[in-house]
């Protein structure tokens, strides 16, 4: 997620304090994501879900959407690291 810019990291400095996004990364990868997350929200229930209950907790939408790419960047990373293939179902 770092690699794409899209992990939070703490960026505290006097009375400012919270999480940040990550400086850097790779821009295309980050924009790439961002699309993604956006028709994930659309067409896959369990990211949908998520993204609702974000939403309802008070998250901004823009915040919501991060989260839902940073989500697909750790499920893609996972997937390549276990060399396995994208279902529906969970194992």
């Amino acid at each position: 997620a770092a690699l794409a810019g899209l992990a939070p990291v703490a960026d505290d400095s006097g009375p400012r304090h919270g999480p940040r996004r990550t400086k850097g990364g790779r821009a295309a990868l980050r924009r790439a994501l961002y699309m993604a997350a956006v028709s994930a929200i659309r067409c896959n229930a369990e990211l949908k879900a998520f993204y609702r209950r974000l939403r309802d907790k008070g998250k901004p939408a823009k915040a919501a959407l991060i989260a839902v790419a940073r989500k697909l960047i750790v499920l893609a990373n996972t997937l390549v690291s276990q060399n396995r293939t994208w279902t529906l179902e969970r194992p």
